[in-house]
């Protein structure tokens, strides 16, 4: 019994001091160099690949979600994107830039199951190094470092435009909307998906809803939020003419996430075990925003939302 208490007083102890650190230590946005350095951070302590393996973004549960491991609704969820955006009919040697392409989860699988040509890019130098160290060579999917506001590509180049919650860490909207559609051929197809606010004209935002936005904004340098909406918006003031351009919203079917990136430390303990102590406190100060994105989520402050189009021929 005393070896339960004292397990249940150091676990106590270890909850409250990771909810001190989330919440006197915040990860503030302060410009594309502070996303770069979490990411290279969360790379480099191995616990979010550790927790959410090759694909660091929500998982696909189908509608009405249905249970699903947590890896492999991860990896449903780039081929319901694919599905969804029109890509499943293009052929073999099709260009793709991913853009915000984490350690290269959804760039392997476009590559390997439609046999796209992609190019994936990511801010963090830590990430572009593991996703080239996890990546077969023989598969045709590379890496570079590049700025989503700045990419170091042509003008209309690439047959498809993927991006999947890379937004929210960009401050200017409009100029990420701008060159995503800079780099898509005539014809192209854009497909997106991103972590949305609830629009809130007609409806503002309460205190507590404030607060909580304010949260997941400053824990994962998140400079802003775009509604389902303004990010439309921002879409299709960018001067690139556009057709079939459409949205959609997958809060439900990528809801279980939350719970379950909780539930896989819990189910795997020694995975975050074996990294060390340094790594149970980060994965305990990672808690609260995970909970309040469950909620959120689940309430409808937060969106996932999707968007695809295709950019004009001449």
């Amino acid at each position: 019994m005393s070896l339960l208490f004292t397990g249940l007083v150091l676990l106590t102890g270890l909850l409250g001091v990771g909810l001190g650190v989330w919440y006197v230590l915040p990860r503030r946005f302060r410009g594309s160099e502070s996303v770069a350095s979490a990411y290279d951070n969360w790379t480099q302590d191995q616990l979010l690949e550790r927790l959410w393996g090759e694909h660091i973004h929500l998982g696909y549960y189908g509608d009405p979600p249905q249970g699903r491991d947590f890896r492999a609704a991860k990896q449903d969820f780039v081929d319901a994107l694919a599905q969804w955006g029109g890509l499943e009919g293009l052929p073999a040697g099709t260009k793709v830039v991913d853009v915000g392409c984490g350690i290269g989860g959804s760039s392997r699988r476009l590559a390997s199951r439609y046999g796209f040509d992609v190019l994936g890019v990511s801010i963090s130098p830590g990430q572009v190094e593991r996703a080239r160290q996890l990546t077969d060579p023989n598969l045709s999917c590379r890496f570079a470092v590049m700025d989503a506001l700045k990419l170091d590509l042509p003008d209309a180049c690439m047959d498809v435009v993927w991006t999947v919650e890379c937004a929210p860490h960009i401050a200017d909207k409009q100029g990420f909307a701008n060159e995503l559609l800079r780099v898509l051929k005539p014809g192209g197809q854009l497909v997106a998906a991103d972590w949305n606010q609830r629009d809130h004209v007609g409806r503002p935002f309460n205190q507590g809803e404030n607060w909580v936005l304010e949260q997941l904004r400053v824990q994962w340098a998140h400079p802003a939020f775009s509604s389902i909406n303004s990010f439309r918006r921002n879409l299709e003031q960018s001067g690139v003419p556009l057709e079939q351009l459409q949205t959609g919203d997958w809060s439900r079917q990528t809801l279980p996430s939350w719970w379950a990136s909780i539930e896989e430390g819990i189910r795997r303990p020694m995975a975050v075990v074996s990294l060390g102590p340094g790594a149970v406190l980060k994965g305990l100060r990672e808690v609260p925003t995970l909970l309040l994105m469950q909620w959120a989520f689940s309430c409808g402050l937060m969106q996932f939302g999707l968007f695809r189009a295709k950019r004009c021929r001449p």
